[in-house]
């Protein structure tokens, strides 16, 4: 299993219900995607947290998350949502299973 975290920053002028907003639909749309598991997102708790939204997934493999990646869904999520209210990013990859070399991904 793979887990994708990505952590964003907010352009200037996204409120917290804009953010709210973005939760919502990051859970909505994200999960009709069925290579997509365990979708999360969320809002930072700390203010002084620079990374104020997140989102996180678990794959069965890399192959899927690239099928993932390629989804209408996600490209129309990504232009919608998350390209007009976020002006940076971080994103990271964990295996999530003991043992498993990290190529067989």
């Amino acid at each position: 299993m793979v887990h994708y975290i990505a952590l964003f920053k907010l352009n200037p002028g996204v409120t917290n219900e804009k953010v709210e907003e973005m939760i919502r639909s990051c859970r909505t749309q994200l999960l009709r995607i069925s290579e997509a598991h365990s979708v999360r997102s969320g809002k930072r708790i700390d203010p002084e947290n620079e990374w104020p939204f997140f989102l996180s997934i678990e794959f069965e493999n890399l192959d899927k998350m690239k099928i993932f990646q390629d989804d209408p869904i996600r490209i129309k999520f990504e232009q919608e949502v998350l390209k007009p209210n976020t002006r940076d990013r971080q994103e990271y990859l964990f295996e999530l299973e003991p043992g498993k070399d990290v190529k067989y991904s």
